[in-house]
């Protein structure tokens, strides 16, 4: 079982003028890598918040994967993946490359999307889109290779080119 983050950001739901509906999505969707929501939570966008939160996750709570929803956009508001940066040790480019030629192939809006990826210590951290569409999407490009992925940072996994 891995222990898992949601961490939505924007304005209007820190304000409870919207409901989150992209966060329920993931939950759904993560459930299947036998992933448990241990932590959720909406905040908004503000750069330190983000940061703040972020490393609390990673390195109190010890999670295994956050994925954040929001943020990743054009907008001035839009700094998740800058908070993101500042958080990670490493990167990981090919989720975010995955995501955006999966979303591609359903909309030519899908390069709009800055989301990253990277490693806090054993925490993996993707940055998500905030729709429910966007959220669904690029979870699908990317969660088959999560468990994997997963498993590789906590030491338990086969090595990449074995079944």
């Amino acid at each position: 079982m891995f222990k898992a983050g949601i961490l939505v950001l924007s304005d209007k739901g820190a304000k409870g003028e919207r409901e989150d509906k992209s966060g329920q999505v993931i939950k759904e969707m993560i459930s299947s890598i036998g992933a448990e929501v241990v932590a959720y939570e909406v905040l908004p966008d503000e750069k330190e918040l983000i940061i703040n939160k972020l490393i609390s996750w990673c390195d109190q709570l010890g999670l295994d994967i956050i994925l954040t929803s929001g943020g990743t956009g054009l907008s001035p508001r839009d700094v998740t993946p800058e908070a993101t940066a500042e958080v990670v040790e490493r990167t990981i480019p090919g989720i975010g490359e995955a995501m955006r030629a999966y979303g591609l192939q359903k909309t030519p809006r899908a390069m709009l999307s800055r989301g990253i990826s990277g490693i806090r210590k054993k925490t993996l951290i993707i940055n998500l889109p905030g729709s429910v569409k966007g959220a669904r999407e690029s979870l699908e490009a990317v969660i088959p290779a999560l468990d994997h992925a997963l498993e590789t940072l906590q030491g338990r996994a086969n090595e990449c080119g074995q079944a």
